[in-house]
């Protein structure tokens, strides 16, 4: 099949992304470029940035530290360029915006806020006034965001956005006109996505092809739609309106331009998936975190006259507080966040969700016990089958057959915690000079734990292969001794259970987890792996002092898991639990 390609809607959208990241946040722009680049290569280009702008520059060089991974020489050079700096009679204050946008890049808004107010309210700009939006959406203040983005003229689009932000999370829906004579076929489901295979490869990717799958084997028709732009909003100007994976049909919202703001997009998006709904008649919706998928979902089954599932994936408002400390959690943007989550999973139909945690806090905010039903994340094949053996896995990766090797398989981002886990290397090291440290996986905190890793003095002893294509990751699993999970105790960390610790069970590694409520629901302790104290490096390095001397137990453990998620954690088995929700409404 020769997938179309729509290229007046790609190159148009392509544009608008581009202009509207430029609005919205130039910084972030620049360092969302940079992630696209190999994991390799973002050192040196970083390093090269920051050395062409040298002292003259200091926005230009804190970026470029920025995406080498360098904090400690992002945060000189800011200090470089601030120090002396006539921020007040520069341009209006443009360099003190510019400056300040950089600060907030590295999550530093109490430093972005200071340079703004050295700007007197006379010579602020709309550069100045751009900033200090953006500053207020950080904090999570969507009133302020739209006041400060509405004060000068020349912002008109990016108060636009933030004015539309602010109406959706304070509870606006689509509302669409009933369709009285819409007829379903019975049996066929479409899931509405924010993302996909081919194009993100991601646990979210894989769980939503897995769970299709599973419906496919077990009789259903189903297929799913992506949230409007996907996947050009990401960076693939070359998408299809359609990609076909194992026999899974991903079609595309791609139309010639995106609605200008959150409100807009999301009428945008209800009425697209509604032209979707009558050109595919499912019986059912489904769609998963977060409640800006739900909104539209709703409004169409309404519109419609059938049931939709809300399938809750994450605490998405705890992954944004996650980043910007504790005053969050009191945050405009937190408290509205989490009540559209429970508004969405309120008025949906049935609801899904990962693990126990996850279900009683749903419970407790309101949610029906009732319409509940528990997935939790699962292996299916190539994880179900007899796994590769460790020598073979380190023979095809071309590792040392006779070194012990800790380290994970991830996403790196902040909240996984894995400098804690170069940390606890490094104190095991000197009396473990067979050890290595291997972290597969890319994201934001690639870079920094890389710069760790040198200052610790254990660059050595450490592989950052990058991104691990999916149908490697097996591979990189097996060839662990043990499979390390160090999350940082965090609201979203205590809640939100990952897959990689099931995929590492179903191998027969140990899994040496976090103690949080979340993970304890993964790793039964003292059977298929060990719990440790959370953020407490020590703990760490003791609990895994204790298995690699004991390879006995290593085996043990290993052979433990695999039992376990064989019987607890397929997704044959979870498509029972679908089929009876899918059952139930149809009923």
């Amino acid at each position: 099949m020769n997938p179309k390609r729509p290229w007046r809607q790609n190159i148009s959208l392509t544009g608008q992304t581009v202009v509207e990241h430029i609005v919205d946040d130039p910084i972030q722009l620049m360092l969302q470029i940079s992630r696209r680049l190999p994991a390799k290569a973002r050192g040196p280009v970083g390093k090269a940035i920051a050395s062409l702008a040298g002292d003259r520059f200091g926005a230009a060089a804190t970026v470029g530290q920025e995406i080498a991974g360098d904090r400690a020489g992002a945060e000189a050079a800011l200090d470089q360029a601030t120090q002396g700096a006539a921020l007040t009679r520069s341009q209006g204050g443009s360099k003190a915006a510019h400056l300040a946008d950089v600060a907030l890049s590295m999550g530093d808004h109490e430093r972005a806020e200071r340079l703004l107010q050295q700007v007197p309210p006379a010579s602020r700009r709309a550069a100045w006034y751009a900033a200090a939006a953006r500053i207020a959406l950080y904090r999570g203040d969507h009133d302020l965001a739209v006041e400060f983005a509405s004060r000068h003229p020349r912002n008109v689009a990016l108060a636009r956005r933030m004015l539309g932000e602010q109406q959706v999370f304070a509870g606006y829906r689509p509302d669409l006109p009933a369709e009285p004579n819409y007829e379903p076929v019975t049996g066929r489901v479409l899931h509405v996505l924010t993302n996909s295979l081919p194009h993100t490869a991601s646990g979210y990717a894989q769980r939503s092809h897995s769970i299709l799958k599973s419906l496919v084997e077990r009789g259903f028709e189903a297929q799913a739609v992506t949230r409007p732009g996907y996947p050009v909003q990401v960076g693939i100007p070359w998408a299809a309106s359609e990609d076909i994976v194992e026999d899974i049909h991903y079609v595309r919202l791609l139309p010639t331009r995106l609605g200008q703001g959150l409100k807009a997009r999301a009428d945008q998006h209800a009425a697209l998936l509604a032209a979707e709904v009558r050109r595919y008649r499912p019986a059912i919706l489904h769609t998963t975190t977060h409640f800006t998928n739900a909104i539209a979902v709703a409004s169409v089954a309404k519109a419609f006259g059938i049931p939709w599932v809300y399938e809750v994936r994450g605490q998405l408002a705890d992954t944004w507080a996650s980043t910007r400390g504790p005053q969050a959690l009191t945050s405009q943007r937190y408290r509205e966040f989490s009540a559209r989550e429970l508004d969405a999973a309120k008025s949906a139909d049935a609801v899904v969700t990962l693990g126990e945690n996850m279900k009683r806090q749903l419970v407790a905010g309101g949610v029906s016990e009732a319409k509940i039903s528990v997935c939790p994340n699962a292996v299916g094949v190539p994880f179900i089958n007899e796994p590769p053996t460790q020598g073979d896995a380190r023979a095809r990766l071309g590792l040392e057959p006779d070194v012990q090797l800790i380290g994970t398989v991830s996403s790196i981002v902040d909240y996984e915690g894995l400098d804690l886990l170069l940390r606890a290397a490094a104190l095991l090291i000197p009396s473990h000079p067979r050890l290595r440290v291997r972290i597969a996986g890319d994201g934001v905190a690639l870079p920094g734990l890389k710069v760790l890793a040198e200052e610790l003095g254990i660059a050595d002893r450490c592989d950052f292969p990058g991104r691990v294509q999916r149908a490697e990751a097996i591979w990189h699993h097996a060839a662990l001794d043990v499979f390390v999970v160090p999350r940082k105790d965090l609201t979203v960390t205590r809640s939100v259970t990952p897959m990689k610790t099931v995929e590492a069970s179903a191998v027969g590694r140990p899994v040496v987890a976090s103690r949080l409520p979340a993970l304890e629901e993964l790793v039964v302790d003292g059977e298929t792996g060990l719990l440790f104290e959370a953020e407490n490096a020590g703990a760490l390095a003791d609990t895994l002092r204790s298995l690699l001397d004991d390879q006995p137990r290593i085996e043990r453990m290993g052979a433990n898991g695999r039992e376990w998620a064989l019987e607890t954690r397929t997704w044959a088995a979870n498509a029972t639990t679908y089929e009876n929700v899918y059952a139930r409404l149809a009923r």
